[in-house]
C-alpha cells in the first residue's frame, strides 16, 4: 500500500537521492504535468488506479508533502503506445519520443524492472493545486 499524507494517497516521483528532488522541482515550476508508472506496481501494492479529480500529496525524499496535485487524466496503455504528447508533458527535457523511451527503459531496468513494448503502463496527467 502506498503512503497516505493528510488523508490523500501519495505521489512519489522517481527515486530518492536526487531524481525525486529534480522531478518535484519540475512539478513545482509547472513544467511537469504528467508521469508514467508500471501497471504491475498497482497490483503489487494493492492500489487502485488514480481517478480524475483525485488529489495526491507530492512527497519528498523524507516522506513530507511538498505540494498537492490533482489528477486530470488516467490512461492505461502499453509502453509502445505512449504518445509524444504525454512524454513531452513529463517535462524532463526529452526532445523526442525515442529519447523518452530510452530514458524510461533505462530507469526501469535500473530499478530491476525491465520493460518491453507490450508492458502495460499507467499514464497520469495532473495539475499543481495552488496552496491555501
Amino acid at each position: 500500500m502506498w503512503p497516505r499524507v493528510g488523508g490523500m494517497r501519495a505521489l512519489e516521483l522517481g527515486t530518492p537521492n536526487g531524481v525525486r528532488a529534480r522531478l518535484n522541482a519540475l512539478v513545482l515550476a509547472g513544467r511537469k504535468t504528467a508521469t508514467t508508472g508500471l501497471l504491475a506496481e498497482y497490483a503489487e501494492e494493492t492500489e487502485g488506479l488514480e481517478y480524475v479529480g483525485e488529489r495526491l500529496a507530492l512527497l519528498d525524499d523524507d516522506g513530507l508533502a511538498v505540494a498537492t496535485v490533482e489528477i486530470t487524466g488516467v490512461t492505461v496503455r502499453t509502453f509502445a503506445e505512449v504518445p509524444w504528447e504525454h512524454a513531452a508533458a513529463e517535462g524532463e527535457g526529452d526532445t523526442s519520443l525515442e529519447e523518452w523511451r530510452v530514458g524510461h527503459r533505462s530507469f526501469w531496468e535500473g530499478i530491476g524492472t525491465p520493460v518491453d513494448d507490450d508492458t502495460p503502463l499507467v499514464c497520469l496527467t495532473f495539475r499543481l493545486v495552488p496552496p491555501g
